[in-house]
């Protein structure tokens, strides 16, 4: 990344390749299945799901792997010039 390349070229490109992907899903899906099981896998055993309980456990895993690939992006993005740098 040159000085005058837009920060966000960094990211786009980042978050173009499959492996920050590949680690975002492979960290993010475990840890969020495991927090929908912790948090409401009693109510999904007694049958006691409601449409809320859907809704949460639909978005606890995709909110895990969201900040797994923002995570995985940020290790692979590359890093921002030191000021007077070429």
């Amino acid at each position: 990344m040159t000085p005058d390349t837009p920060p966000r070229a960094g990211w786009r490109g980042a978050l173009a390749r499959r492996a920050t992907w590949r680690r975002g899903l492979t960290l993010g899906l475990p840890v969020g299945l495991l927090q929908v099981t912790v948090n409401q896998g009693d109510l999904w055993v007694r049958g006691a799901a409601d449409a809320v309980v859907v809704v949460k456990s639909i978005l606890s895993p995709l909110i895990a792997v969201g900040i797994a690939v923002a995570s995985a992006a940020w290790a692979a993005a590359p890093p921002y010039p030191e000021p007077g740098e070429p």
